[in-house]
């Protein structure tokens, strides 16, 4: 029920709008703090408490940062807010992994506690720690109203799926915001076309990907191995991205501008540009609440690469209990200390090897994350660089080959300067938009396919 029931849900969140300007603007936060629960609770009802916990905490280490500004205090109280928050996500999402990796280091059987993970555990928590930590750093003002703390932290456009949104971002709305009609136009073509790329792109092409691992990896053709991972290439940026900007169009119908989490990563030419351009949300914050406080680029260049070791180590095991992810951060820690110390300079000097390059690498690098099991990601590598011939790869290409098409273009700014020529014409965008939104909701009722990838994250 639950990885069926949140996208359902997900998807006709928008009605909450209706609900949302009849109300008086001085309720509205409450209005959004309720829906938010709401929404949460429909996914996992237990864990409504964890996140009440999780606000309280924020706000009250939070007042008392103010308290003790000034004072040693202050540094002390900024430590156990942060210690609190981290407490919550080791033990919810990483417990069984060191329970684990206990276990078989040392041959005893400590019982796992096989607990399910808090819907969007990761991202709260880091706009919490963001949110105290600059308390202390005095970069924002301390929150006194609980429902408007509250609301930030939980806000359903972008709770379990982010973008990554820092309380700086949207102090000065959750006091005060104005909705035009203009910026609702504009949040629902927003939410309509990440609609569209969730079910239209990710879901139909990523079915390609489950079928190829359904026969196994064994079994197939080392072309239709590389079909499969090109398919879950796209699969994983269309889903992200598809979330994302749903949530960006929900805020901006509810008087929100929420940060940009992706700019077209795939047309980068280099893994160090891949990663300004994908999921920026996270990059800034690693970048903002690790990577600078370790001494960043500030320092000699020995201590820089470990500070970008440990920047990469902790984004590989952000995103899951597994050592495949931590092997994921690792794999790139490798290669973008290659292109600092060397590659970046010669990468430039060619668009067409250089993108090659990026495609190829992040493509492997997909590979990682995409399978958790070790024995079975050796057997993905080993067929993908085994050159077995075959030619079931073509009967896949029969069926896939103008998904494929769409895709690439969409990873580009094809469509969207498209859009920003017939975008002048209103009729045409209306008419363009209702259809994408008609087929996507076909889509939905005929489908049982429908992953959330960023679900487990």
């Amino acid at each position: 029920m639950l990885f069926s029931s949140i996208p359902f849900l997900y998807y006709f969140l928008p009605l909450v709008p209706a609900v949302y300007f009849l109300t008086p603007a001085r309720f509205r936060n409450a209005v959004l703090l309720l829906a938010s629960l709401i929404f949460y609770a429909w996914g996992e009802p237990k864990y409504v408490l964890l996140m009440l916990a999780s606000i309280l905490s924020g706000y009250g280490f939070g007042l008392l940062q103010e308290r003790y500004r000034g004072q040693k205090g202050a540094k002390l109280v900024c430590g156990l807010s942060v210690a609190v928050s981290l407490s919550f996500l080791l033990y919810f999402k990483y417990a069984d992994f060191f329970l684990e990796n206990f276990n078989a280091a040392t041959g005893l059987g400590v019982p796992l506690l096989r607990i399910a993970l808090p819907i969007g555990i990761s991202f709260y928590t880091f706009q919490i720690l963001a949110y105290t930590i600059d308390v202390y750093r005095r970069k924002i003002k301390v929150e006194h109203n609980l429902i408007d703390f509250g609301a930030f932290v939980v806000l359903f456009p972008q709770l379990i799926a982010g973008p990554i949104v820092l309380y700086p971002d949207i102090s000065k709305e959750m006091k005060h915001r104005t909705i035009t009609l203009a910026q609702m136009e504009e949040g629902v073509g927003l939410f309509i076309m990440g609609l569209g790329s969730k079910i239209l792109l990710a879901d139909t092409v990523g079915a390609l990907w489950t079928e190829v691992q359904t026969l196994g990896f064994t079994n197939v053709s080392t072309p239709l191995a590389w079909m499969g991972l090109l398919a879950y290439t796209f699969q994983i940026y269309f889903d992200f991205s598809g979330y994302s900007l749903m949530a960006i169009g929900l805020g901006r119908m509810l008087g929100f501008y929420f940060p940009q989490n992706f700019n077209y990563p795939y047309i980068s030419k280099s893994i160090t540009e891949f990663w300004r351009r994908w999921h920026i949300t996270l990059s800034s914050w690693f970048r903002d609440y690790v990577y600078i406080p370790l001494g960043g680029n500030r320092v000699k260049r020995s201590r820089q690469f470990f500070n970008i070791f440990v920047v990469w180590f902790l984004t590989g095991f952000w995103h899951g209990a597994a050592w495949n992810f931590i092997f994921w951060g690792l794999y790139f820690f490798v290669l973008l200390m290659i292109e600092k110390s060397f590659l970046l300079k010669h990468l430039e000097k060619s668009r067409v090897l250089s993108h090659i390059y990026l495609i190829f690498l992040v493509m492997l690098g997909w590979a990682l994350f995409a399978i958790s099991d070790l024995s079975t990601l050796g057997e993905l590598f080993g067929r993908l660089f085994s050159l077995k011939g075959g030619i079931d790869w073509l009967y896949y290409l029969r069926d896939y080959a103008v998904m494929f098409l769409l895709c690439i273009l969409a990873s580009t700014p094809f469509f969207k300067i498209a859009a920003q020529t017939v975008g002048k014409n209103k009729v045409v965008r209306t008419v363009f938009l209702a259809g994408v939104l008609l087929v996507s909701i076909s889509f939905m009722v005929d489908s049982t396919y429908s992953p959330f990838l960023y679900f487990n994250f």
